[in-house]
Parts: structure tokens; C-alpha cells; sequence
């Protein structure tokens, strides 16, 4: 009798662990990657924001950002991705990663980057709005500058949300930093010795549970070989050193940097200096306005007084790039659950170290897409 009761509790329990698999969201691919479909037109949308934006080396901008039907981040969330082959003047939406249309999985917090060979990477993020796990999944396309690419398929690298650029170090390692909200030691260095094959995690830094928000961590490496990353917290900006590439870090304790709890960019310029995109004044806390950039010359121990991108309220999460010919592009949205704006200003370093237009190169508040509520049709 006991071998009976044996092979049926084996048979009973043996589907568990792949059952749990097969039903875990952030372990899927999404079902759609590919050119919008009819609920994916414009007129259709109610929410759009949170952008991140890359240039090749021919000024061929790449801008994602995530949308949905509902005026909110929620399960009808998919990622948008589009292109302008004429710097910035008009824009064509090109593919749309939806997980699986009305939920309840979606697809949020995307980035663009082009790595050293040119390679445009496009990453999001996917989970399911019943479960706490999260994978970060991305694809590629190689031929970033024909108005014709072809992507690769996705592919899951780890778990968590990345909302930042991998960093290359001066050792030639790629590192992200990626958030794993919600849980102990959340914000963790995932590094690829190998040009982005194979990631693996190498170290993380703990985020109070009193203070973490969403972490949307970003990183530098400073010109001593020290690493300094910035992570959003409750009370605005939080920092932390490794200097040991990525393995060890300090404990979080809250920067000179005053910041609302929000997004904020930071980027090493080809100057060698640094660039940073935050709200309000660098001594300042404001809420989401008041958009503007900074440059330091010394790796961020002090600042210029600023450049004025956008002024109004409801601006928020800029995310940008420098091309080859020194020109900054900046991404940021604007009013996600009314006008919807996706927003791009472009300026050069000269200009944010003056605090004005010294190039005559400066443009700001440019459309790069826009809710159309007087044509939007009402929702079931």
C-alpha cells in the first residue's frame, strides 16, 4: 500500500513547479512585438508618459515611452517606440511591445540605448498586476539607422525594472542598475562581461523601507574609478559609493541634491563633465516643475546655477542623450492623464553652463506625440 501512496503524492505534486512557471508573467515573452494594431492608434489612448530617448551616429532619434486605453499605469499598459530620421521634426511610431492587450499583464518603463557597435537595445519591464515578480525583458535592432530594421526577438536578462542606461565602465564591463521594489536590498548591479550576452548580479544597495518609493536608481563612474549612484527616495535623493566596480556599496544616506520624490536624469557628457536633469534649483526641493539642466565639472561636487527646459507644473521623468556632434537631446512627458505630451528640448553643454541660449542652438517644448482628446472615442 505505502508504494501506491507514494507514486500518487509524486504524481500529485510533480506539476507544481513547472505549473508555477508557466503562470508567472515576468518569465513570458509578450505576445505582441510588432507594428501597432487598430487599439493601439492614438485617438484610442488615455495615459501616456515616462520616455527615455537614444540618437545614432547618423542623428537618427530613437524615443519610447509606455501608454494605455485607462488614464492610468495599469494592466492595459503597452510600450511605444518610435523614430525620426529628421532630427526631431517628425516622428513615426514604428513597433508596440503589448504583453497581452487588456491584461492583466503590462509592459512599462522602457529605455533606449545604443551600445558601442551601434546596436539599439530596447528594454521594458513586465509583470502582472496579480503577481510581485517582475522581469526585465529587452530587444535589439542592429540596424538602428535604416528606416527598414529588423529586431531580434525578446529576451528576458533578469528580474526587476531598469529605467537608466547601462554604464559602461573603464574596465569594459557593462553595468545597470535595476530596481527589485519591494523587497530587501532592492537596488542590485547586474553586469555583463561580455557585451551583453549574459548578465549576472554582482552587488546591491538596500533602500530603507521607511524611505523607498520607487527606486530608479542611476550611476556614473567617477574619474577616480569610484562608483556613484543616485536612487529616488521618499525624501528625494539618496547616494552611494562602490569602489570596487559595482560588488560593495555604502550604506544610502540622502544627497546634497534636493529633489522631490521623482525621476531624474544624470549622464557623463563627452566633455567629461557631467550633466544632470532634475526640478528646480540644485539647492531646491519643488514639486514635478520646473525642469531643468546642470553641469559640473568637478564629478558633481558643485554645479552651474542652471537651464530653464520647462517651467510648468506636471512636467516630469526627462532621459536623454548627447550625439557625436556634442548636441543634447532631452526627453521628458507632461501631463500623462490630459494633454499626454511626449516632449523633447535639445541644447549643448555651453548653454546649460551659461544658464541661456549661447549656442542659438536651443529649442524646447517640441511635440514628439500628443493625446487628442477631442477625437478620442469613449471607452466601454
Amino acid at each position: 500500500m505505502k508504494p501506491t501512496l507514494t507514486l500518487l503524492a509524486a504524481l500529485l505534486l510533480a506539476p507544481l513547479a513547472p505549473l508555477h512557471a508557466e503562470t508567472n508573467s515576468s518569465l513570458q515573452p509578450p505576445q505582441h512585438v510588432g507594428a501597432l494594431k487598430a487599439e493601439h492608434a492614438l485617438p484610442l489612448r488615455a495615459f501616456t508618459g515616462i520616455p527615455s530617448l537614444t540618437v545614432t551616429a547618423r542623428g537618427r532619434l530613437w524615443a519610447v515611452w509606455y501608454a494605455g486605453i485607462t488614464p492610468a499605469e495599469d494592466m492595459n499598459n503597452y510600450v511605444v517606440v518610435a523614430t525620426s530620421a529628421d532630427r526631431g521634426s517628425t516622428w513615426k511610431e514604428v513597433l508596440v511591445i503589448d504583453p497581452d492587450g487588456r491584461g492583466p499583464l503590462k509592459a512599462f518603463d522602457p529605455q533606449a540605448w545604443l551600445d558601442p557597435a551601434g546596436v539599439l537595445w530596447i528594454f521594458w519591464s513586465q509583470r502582472s498586476i496579480h503577481e510581485e515578480s517582475c522581469g526585465l525583458w529587452c530587444v535589439t535592432i542592429p540596424d538602428a539607422d535604416s528606416d527598414r530594421p529588423v529586431r531580434s526577438g525578446p529576451r528576458r536578462l533578469t528580474d526587476g525594472i531598469m529605467m537608466n542606461e547601462p554604464v559602461i565602465l573603464a574596465s569594459g564591463e557593462w553595468v545597470m542598475t535595476v530596481s527589485t521594489h519591494g523587497t530587501g536590498n532592492s537596488v542590485k548591479s547586474v553586469v555583463s562581461s561580455d557585451q551583453g550576452r549574459t548578465w549576472s548580479i554582482r552587488g546591491s544597495v538596500n533602500v530603507p523601507k521607511e524611505v523607498r518609493v520607487p527606486d530608479e536608481p542611476m550611476m556614473v563612474e567617477r574619474k577616480d574609478g569610484s562608483l556613484w549612484m543616485l536612487v529616488r527616495t521618499r525624501y528625494g535623493i539618496g547616494q552611494t559609493f562602490s569602489k570596487d566596480r559595482a560588488q560593495t556599496w555604502t550604506a544610502l544616506v540622502p544627497s546634497e541634491i534636493r529633489h522631490p520624490a521623482s525621476r531624474f536624469h544624470i549622464r557623463r557628457l563627452a566633455s567629461g563633465n557631467l550633466l544632470l536633469v532634475k526640478h528646480g534649483p540644485i539647492a531646491v526641493r519643488t514639486g514635478r516643475s520646473q525642469l531643468m539642466a546642470f553641469v559640473s565639472t568637478d564629478d558633481g561636487f558643485n554645479w552651474s546655477t542652471g537651464l530653464l527646459l520647462d517651467e510648468r507644473d506636471g512636467v516630469s521623468y526627462p532621459d536623454g542623450a548627447q550625439d557625436k556632434d556634442g548636441l543634447i537631446w532631452m526627453v521628458y512627458d507632461h501631463d500623462r492623464k490630459g494633454a499626454g505630451e511626449i516632449l523633447l528640448a535639445k541644447f549643448r553643454e555651453e548653454d546649460v553652463a551659461a544658464g541661456k541660449d549661447v549656442s542659438g542652438t536651443v529649442s524646447l517644448k517640441q511635440v514628439i506625440s500628443r493625446l487628442n482628446k477631442s477625437t478620442r472615442p469613449v471607452q466601454p
